[in-house]
């Protein structure tokens, strides 16, 4: 059976039952975002860093009181408060090399923040203000439940103008953007700039359902292309950050790369010196196809089963050598910063 419908174009169109059915669901949409963004906004927070930075061009730096002095430049990022103690989370890219982290409230404070812990690999940081007063903290949604199509709620301080909202839906889920082998990224089509590194994505329940991150755009600005590290990824890493200043994370001790004959696995091209997988007996150009009976797909994979594990762990590598597989027990160690697997 079909029925008729009057769209706001005025023009007749003729929809199935079904469909119009399906079309009620849209009924249920707020009419206006404002009162959740009175709710959030609180736990928004600006952040301008100021680093020590060479001069573009090789002009020399400035000499005061007789020692060559870097100049300061200012970067500006974004974050939400998570906890009423003043926890905040960010970017690592945010306040990476930071001299100095000043946070801006939603309602104009300023305040300088510490550096709690940070994670380069996942890219999240976690600072600290103390306020004189209690801060509105954002919780956490679980991004499990995400489906492409949700609304989403994007949050931030794009190019240092000021807490902002725009809201999008969610594109896609599981995207791998080639920035670190452990985040796979909600693609969100709210406009993010920068600036808004850092700055919550929230579900139209108020939670946070990822950490605006990254953007795709040969202009610098939003073509309707960004990524969020999903907060169920997310908030495990805050709360070891925030218990112990960093991330105790698995490390064989060895560079690797992605077979080039298009197979399965992860190729070591180079061993640390007395590190697990050279005193394991491993050797350069050996292939690791499983980790504790698992296949690995690539070179991020081996990385990401690695680091998942806690340092002095056993795990059996299984090795291909030739059309066979060896399986060799490895004590991980712990992975040195800034140091890659």
């Amino acid at each position: 059976m079909m029925r008729w419908q009057v769209l706001a174009l005025g023009l007749w169109w003729a929809v199935p039952a079904t469909a119009s059915a399906q079309f009620s669901l849209f009924q249920d949409a707020p009419h206006s975002l404002a009162p959740l963004v009175a709710v959030v906004a609180p736990s928004v927070v600006g952040i301008t860093v100021t680093e020590a930075s060479g001069v573009p061009g090789g002009t020399p730096a400035p000499v005061r009181g007789g020692k060559k002095t870097p100049p300061l430049t200012e970067a500006a990022g974004s974050g939400f408060i998570i906890s009423p103690a003043g926890f905040i989370v960010t970017n690592d890219h945010v306040i990476a090399g930071a001299a100095q982290i000043i946070v801006t409230l939603d309602d104009g404070e300023k305040f300088t923040a510490q550096l709690v812990g940070a994670d380069d690999l996942t890219d999240i940081a976690v600072i600290r203000i103390h306020a004189p007063h209690r801060l509105d903290p954002a919780h956490w949604a679980n991004s499990n439940k995400v489906q492409v199509g949700d609304w989403v709620l994007a949050a931030g301080n794009p190019f240092a103008l000021g807490n902002s909202f725009t809201l999008g839906i969610v594109s896609a889920e599981g995207r791998d953007i080639g920035e670190g082998p452990f985040n796979h990224f909600l693609q969100l089509d709210a406009p993010i700039n920068p600036g808004n590194s850092g700055g919550p994505a929230f579900n139209m329940a108020g939670g946070v359902i990822g950490i605006n991150s990254a953007i795709v755009s040969p202009s610098g600005g939003s073509v309707g292309i960004g990524f969020a590290i999903p907060s169920n990824s997310a908030a495990p890493i805050v709360a070891e950050l925030i218990a112990h200043g960093s991330v105790a994370r698995g490390w064989l001790g060895v560079s690797v790369a992605d077979p080039k004959n298009g197979a399965k696995g992860a190729v070591i091209t180079g061993l640390e010196p007395g590190g697990p997988a050279d005193q394991a007996g491993l050797s350069q150009s050996d292939l690791i196809v499983t980790v504790n009976g698992e296949a690995i797909s690539g070179a991020d994979g081996l990385t990401r089963a690695i680091a998942s594990m806690a340092p002095g762990r056993k795990v059996i590598l299984g090795v291909r050598e030739n059309a066979h597989i060896f399986h060799l027990p490895v004590i991980v160690g712990r992975r040195p910063v800034q140091i890659g697997d």
